[in-house]
């Protein structure tokens, strides 16, 4: 037995004597073993805690632009999953190709139980440094990988379940990795499949955002199902020449030589053009492969030059999900919030802006920036996402050598890169209750000081925070400190939900301009949409837009092209949303007595959508 066997027997037994399920013959699977081989060979200690590193503000903000595009269709997925699992006491999580998480989602329950330490955006969760574990460990293989509880290498973290998937690019090259962690005795069976799917949906959409300059072909056997994960994609050339393929397309091809640069005609034993003439005109989809297998096929992309004359230039359906949301403002209520952010800006007052997630919070925050006409930067802080032990240091700046880890050279801030511009603190209810008191002096004087230097630093910034919590609530369980919020709240303003909105056929249409402009949407397909309650909003939209448009065949989405993305509803549940959101308000309004700030805490909801849903239960405008 050589000294690795030896080791790995010894993990086992460690594994086993703390009460993890392994299987009869005492080990786990073989891709396990591989990983602990790989994580001995490095020299890594399973009793001892794992070496998690996090990178600095500047860094995570380098490699979010990085991973732009797959960043942007993974927040809708983000979005979508964390729907999927809700109550499963999750943890969702998108990195980089290096494992740098790069945003996350984290249920409350898990959060509170300390499971999540060290799980922050910006900290690296490479097999090398963290041992066995899902992130890590399907960048390593390249492969979708489960890590059950004491599966993982360091034994600190066996309480964790997870799965994750690596997103690949056109061309092969991984360029990221999806993630959903659980507690262990709440995971689910179905996650990982779930995972899977979600990667595949990343995987397709930056296909066609990267062969934006090629033609895309869906093909599958069977026609309902192109436009389902189950389709192949394969980009051609204008001289028909295969340039990328994913691996559906690679399966549904296999036997072929279908590698780049092999000609149409030799997949498919017909001209390129022709084919293309006849998908365009709505003729014969049918194909058949050289090996005589049945296909059907859709063009759902196309190079600019090639589009219909009488259609806009159509740009691809991901590469929108990197574009910034149309301003729709069509909805009273919505247009209420933005004339009074713009009036608000001429004072150089404080604003809060309170909404759902998804609502259109950072679209009104730079909207503001843009119509405020300050010279300087924009500048969003997540502050749900900073790690709290750097916080200080990436909002105020530090001087160099001021803790370990800092650079030489110091950081000047976040604070200070908004200067003559625009900070936003988003999710500002989640920051830490030390630095809320910093905030304060901050408001008071505008003057900022890094950490471990004495010279000070007087900037000016137009400060807007964000949030999708009910900031009086939080007060009042002293999570939140009533002096800052008196200073925030100068001007407070709140957008509806999605599902609220007055204008939202003219929200659908906006967004599917950002995605492509030249597709448009039938009513009544904006109606079945309006059905959905949305609770992810305009991401979660966006989402089912895109998926919608990678299915379609033509330059119209039509009810069918939804309906199927979105689970069973009924008219009624869509036209009477608004109504018994109402009615609902109501009854609770009566039951308090007339208190608006009790049906405020005993329904969840802010105290301004309180007053609009009395309004609207007594038919006033």
């Amino acid at each position: 037995m050589t000294l690795t066997d030896e080791r790995l027997m010894g993990h086992a037994r460690a594994v086993r004597a703390r009460g993890s399920a392994m299987p009869p013959d005492g080990m786990p699977s073989a891709e396990i073993l591989d990983s602990w081989v790989r994580c001995m060979q490095r020299g890594l200690d399973s009793a001892a805690p794992a070496a998690i590193t996090v990178v600095d503000a500047a860094e995570l903000a380098h490699r979010r632009e990085r991973a732009e595009v797959a960043r942007r269709l993974a927040q809708a997925e983000l979005e979508t999953l964390a729907q999927q699992i809700a109550g499963s006491n999750f943890l969702l999580a998108f990195a980089d190709r290096d494992g740098v998480i790069l945003d996350l989602y984290c249920d409350n329950r898990f959060s509170m139980s300390g499971s999540d330490a060290g799980i922050l955006a910006g900290s690296c969760w490479s097999e090398a440094l963290c041992g066995t574990n899902g992130l890590g460990t399907a960048l390593a293989t390249g492969r979708s990988v489960a890590v059950t509880g004491l599966e993982h290498y360091f034994l600190q973290l066996g309480d964790i379940s997870c799965t994750a998937t690596p997103v690949r690019d056109a061309q092969g090259h991984i360029v990221g990795v999806l993630d959903a962690s659980s507690y262990f005795e709440s995971r689910q069976r179905h996650t990982q499949a779930l995972v899977q799917m979600a990667a595949t949906h990343i995987e397709n959409g930056l296909f066609v955002h990267q062969m934006r300059s090629r033609f895309v072909l869906a093909i599958h056997p069977r026609p309902e199902f192109l436009g389902t994960l189950s389709a192949g994609l394969l980009a051609f050339d204008e001289q028909g020449r295969l340039q990328a393929l994913n691996a559906r397309g690679r399966h549904l091809l296999q036997g072929l030589d279908a590698a780049p640069g092999t000609s149409f005609e030799e997949l498919f034993g017909e001209p390129f053009e022709q084919v293309l003439t006849r998908l365009h005109r709505g003729g014969d989809r049918r194909l058949r492969d050289m090996l005589g297998s049945s296909l059907v096929a859709a063009c759902v992309s196309q190079p600019a030059e090639h589009r219909t004359p009488t259609a806009p230039p159509r740009r691809p359906a991901a590469a929108v999900a990197a574009a910034p949301l149309e301003v729709v403002t069509d909805d009273p209520e919505v247009a209420d919030a933005f004339r009074l952010v713009e009036a608000a800006l001429r004072m150089k007052v404080p604003i809060l802006i309170q909404g759902e997630t998804g609502s259109g919070k950072e679209v009104l925050a730079r909207h503001a920036h843009r119509a405020s006409g300050r010279a300087g930067a924009f500048v969003a802080v997540n502050c749900g996402a900073m790690p709290e032990d750097l916080f200080e240091a990436e909002l105020f700046g530090y001087v160099g050598g001021a803790f370990t880890g800092a650079r030489r050279d110091g950081s000047v801030g976040l604070i200070a890169s908004a200067d003559g511009g625009t900070l936003l603190l988003d999710e500002v209810s989640e920051m830490p209750m030390h630095l809320q008191s910093a905030l304060l002096r901050f408001l008071d004087d505008q003057v900022v000081r890094p950490v471990g230097g004495t010279a000070t630093r007087r900037v000016d910034v137009q400060l807007l925070a964000a949030t999708n919590a009910e900031l009086d609530d939080e007060v009042a369980a002293h999570r939140f400190r009533a002096d800052l919020l008196y200073r925030l709240n100068t001007v407070r303003v709140e957008l509806p939900p999605l599902r609220l909105r007055r204008d939202f056929a003219a929200a659908v249409r906006s967004v599917l301009a950002t995605l492509d402009t030249g597709t448009s949407i039938d009513d009544d397909a904006v109606e079945r949409l309006a059905w959905h309650a949305w609770p992810g909003n305009f991401r979660e939209l966006r989402s089912v837009l895109t998926r919608a448009l990678l299915a379609r065949s033509g330059h119209r989405l039509a009810r069918v092209d939804v309906d199927r993305l979105l689970p069973v509803a009924s008219p009624a549940s869509g036209s009477a949303l608004r109504q018994g959101a109402s009615e609902m308000v109501r009854r609770e309004f009566e039951r308090t007595g007339h208190s608006v700030s009790q049906t405020s805490r005993n329904l969840g909801i802010s105290r301004t959508t309180v007053y609009r849903h009395l309004r609207e239960a007594r038919g006033e405008a």
